[in-house]
């Protein structure tokens, strides 16, 4: 998969950009606040069908505008596809070569994006949202599917929860079964993910140095690691659901769903310590910079093919060894990179000759020529 061409008007602080992309790697320079950001999220929005960092989608649509359209062209098995999205404020249009589709995994297969931004960076400390956020944004570059499944289960979520603080107990009952096959759908997805990643981040891990000590990685929602791991998903829709019948009476009180998927954590161990408690800045970058290294391999092995990787000026957050080991990986590797930064002095080591760049202005991209070492 290629990245050819992106078009974007109305979206955030971008009034109206056509721009070519490099196959190898393409460099955003600019000041923050000019829009950088906004042309990944773009990318992000348009591959994944998900938003970067909004949380509403009438967030993506410029102000004073009613609507945002966006277009992409890619290069799949040889052939040339075009994919559009129009976004209003309360409705959603995606064509696939002109033709109205629901879904891009019906027509195109998996279009697989990592985005790795400077919230990332951080994840070992942040609150169990942001892991989780880290869990899903993978499992939906990994399983096609998954974007929608989460859709479905967080539409559940709000129903019942709507029920929960109105006691409108009687129809509580079907919206838990609901609840309970959604969120074992997204057990098994997390889970499968997980056990895919595990070598390839101890791997890399590895290779940025022998002083990390082991990794450990512990997802386990039912309170009992070895269930969790060995149940098929039919049996997790069914401890999930006779949790959320022990917990009805709390979670009616409280107005809310308090077990499930939407409320697990990823506890994580470095060294045999646990990373949120005692995890250095220095161990906090290198796992944050090896899971999305270890992505990228994941997806290649898995899909069979390279994906987008998305670097949000990610470089002035990291120190310079582990910055190093970033541009040495998008130097070597075959993925194509679309990276944005407020200094070229920092991705230097990362452009290759064929690569791109474009000077970011007040929501402006001029091309530009690559800047002497």
């Amino acid at each position: 998969m290629r990245l050819l061409h992106i078009g974007c008007r109305h979206f955030r602080n971008l009034s109206h950009a056509q721009l070519a992309l490099s196959p190898k790697v393409t460099v955003f320079l600019g000041n923050n606040g000019q829009g950088k950001t906004n042309l990944l999220e773009a990318v992000f929005f348009l591959t994944t069908q998900k938003p970067l960092r909004a949380q509403r989608l009438k967030e993506l649509i410029q102000r004073g505008e009613g609507s945002t359209q966006l277009e992409l062209e890619v290069e799949i098995g040889g052939a040339r596809r075009h994919l559009a999205i129009t976004l209003h404020m309360h409705a959603k249009q995606l064509k696939v070569d002109g033709k109205r589709r629901s879904q891009l995994g019906e027509v195109l297969g998996p279009l697989p994006t990592v985005a790795f931004t400077p919230e990332d960076v951080w994840v070992v400390k942040s609150p169990p949202s942001a892991r989780r956020r880290l869990l899903d944004n993978s499992a939906a570059s990994r399983f096609p599917a998954f974007v929608a499944e989460a859709r479905s289960f967080q539409c559940t979520l709000k129903s019942r929860n709507r029920l929960l603080r109105e006691r409108r107990l009687e129809q509580l009952e079907v919206w838990s079964e609901s609840l309970a096959r959604w969120g074992a759908r997204i057990w098994v997805r997390r889970r499968r993910l997980l056990e895919e990643m595990l070598p390839s981040l101890q791997r890399v891990l590895g290779e940025m140095g022998p002083d990390w000590g082991p990794l450990g990685l512990r997802y386990a929602p039912l309170g009992e690691a070895a269930f969790f791991k060995e149940a098929r998903e039919e049996v997790l829709a069914q401890a999930l659901l006779e949790q959320l019948k022990a917990q009805q009476r709390h979670d009616v009180e409280r107005g809310y769903t308090s077990v499930g998927p939407h409320a697990d954590d990823l506890e994580i161990d470095l060294g045999g310590l646990e990373a949120r408690a005692f995890a250095s800045q220095g161990q906090t970058r290198a796992f944050a910079l090896a899971w999305k290294v270890a992505e990228v391999a994941n997806l290649e092995g898995a899909l069979g093919m390279a994906p987008v990787l998305l670097l949000d000026d990610v470089s002035s957050e990291l120190d310079v060894e582990r910055n190093a080991f970033l541009m040495r990986f998008v130097a070597q590797s075959q993925t194509q990179v679309l990276l944005t930064t407020t200094s070229a002095s920092l991705v230097q080591g990362a452009t290759p000759r064929e690569s791109l760049w474009y000077k970011v202005q007040n929501g402006s991209f001029m091309p530009m020529p690559p800047p002497t070492a």
